[in-house]
């Protein structure tokens, strides 16, 4: 894994903030004890591990620090998409000389899975100097395959019709759908007090091709409900404006040690743009961090929840808010994508983060989480939840931007377990 996944990372003259807690962080007996100012000489990424292979004799140089630019190979494993091998560049700076602007990220990636997804995007989310405006955005194309467990959070009920015991799938049968998905999303965010940014948007999502071994009518969850909410069997678009507030106090997009990052959300689809249905959505994403220690910050206790909620209208089967439909597609560790799903949902989520080696080479996570949503057989929200729960360990690939290779082994209800490698955090 060492070999493979080593990066190849461009070195330049970069100037590295100081990775701290506040002063006032609280020591042995509540004596206040002084921040621990990070030395980026003393930890161990995966360029020190290439130049030391490479060259084993020659000195770091103190006056150079990597870049913010990490290339790699993109590989991934998740229960949804199998194993992924392709390429991803990922970059981070901050812009300006504000010390207080937070850091800009962008990533681009081609790949292809063991189960025949090919898929390419490319995504930003930068920071003006002064953090005067926050820009978000991306640009998916891919060919994908969907597996549909049904609609709502797993909590089979005897009666009902029969087109309602096929869209609950009690049995938990596994549906493959295959399409064709083309995503554009901009948002723009204005600071408006410090921390506070309001935005807007728009984002175009357009599936062609859509196609399930089972036709029969009413024969596939996805069947019942295109019938149900008059959706062509074939192809949709959901094409809506989005309307953000933001609250950023997090120290870091990648691996946050301390902060909040809230983000709330109205999404409007509108037909005379495009979508094939109207509809209303409002969504929240919280997230707190605690550092735990001044001498070793990296010690973070973190929370997530993330939800989404229909207000009015009807939105496309596979556009459901679900497992792994927040915005990276890392939600609910332990099932594979959309395996639980409802027009209301949300996840709750919490990881103790600990470094293992005193250079941060390795360090370690474990993780819990729980999902919540509606079905069409009369369970609400919050009435019926799923846990989800693992471990994992971290490598560092990039120092100064702390980006992690991250790897998770997580387990879920109804047999649902598998192996999880990502780039980065799940949150």
């Amino acid at each position: 894994m060492i070999l493979f996944c080593t990066p190849w990372l461009a070195y330049s003259q970069v100037t590295v903030p100081a990775d701290s807690l506040k002063s006032d962080s609280p020591g042995n007996k509540g004596q206040k004890i002084q921040p621990a100012i990070y030395n980026f000489n003393r930890q161990y990424d995966f360029g020190d591990l290439l130049r030391n292979v490479l060259h084993p004799q020659k000195k770091a140089d103190s006056l150079r620090k990597s870049s913010g630019i990490t290339i790699v190979p993109n590989v991934a494993a998740n229960p949804t998409i199998g194993a992924q091998l392709g390429i991803k560049a990922v970059a981070g700076r901050k812009l300006g000389s504000d010390p207080n602007t937070l850091m800009s990220i962008a990533a681009t990636s081609a790949s292809i899975t063991t189960k025949g997804i090919i898929y390419f995007y490319v995504n930003h989310n930068i920071f003006t100097p002064g953090n005067k405006w926050n820009i978000q955005g991306n640009l998916v194309v891919s060919k994908t395959v969907t597996p549909d467990e049904g609609f709502g959070i797993g909590n089979a009920r005897a009666g009902g019709t029969a087109a309602q015991q096929v869209l609950a799938d009690p049995s938990h049968k596994t549906y493959a759908i295959h399409s064709l998905y083309f995503n554009f999303r901009e948002k723009v965010y204005k600071e408006v007090a410090k921390h506070l940014f309001l935005g807007a948007g728009a984002s175009f999502e357009v599936r062609r091709s859509i196609k399930v071994a089972d036709t029969v009518n009413n024969g596939t969850p996805l069947s019942v409900y295109d019938n149900k909410y008059g959706f062509p069997k074939d192809h949709y678009a959901a094409d809506g404006f989005l309307f953000n507030l933001e609250y950023i106090t997090r120290d870091n997009p990648n691996r946050a040690y301390k902060g909040i990052y809230f983000d709330a959300g109205i999404r409007m689809n509108q037909t005379w743009i495009g979508s094939t249905k109207n509809s209303m959505q409002l969504t929240t994403d919280f997230r707190k961090y605690f550092s735990l220690s001044a001498a070793s910050p990296e010690t973070v206790l973190a929370f997530w929840n993330w939800g989404s909620y229909l207000l009015n209208g009807a939105i496309p089967y596979l556009e459901l808010p679900g497992t792994s439909r927040d915005g990276t597609f890392r939600s609910g560790r332990g099932y594979t994508g959309q395996y639980f799903k409802g027009t209301e949902y949300n996840d709750t989520e919490a990881e103790f983060r600990f470094p293992i080696l005193a250079n941060k080479f390795i360090s370690g996570v474990a993780f819990a989480n729980l999902q919540s949503g509606n079905d069409e057989q009369g369970t609400r929200l919050f009435q019926v939840f799923q846990p989800g729960y693992g471990a994992g360990l971290r490598l560092l690939f990039n120092k100064t931007t702390r980006t992690n290779l991250a790897l998770d082994y997580a387990f879920g209800k109804f047999g649902n377990r598998g192996f999880f490698l990502n780039l980065n955090e799940t949150f």
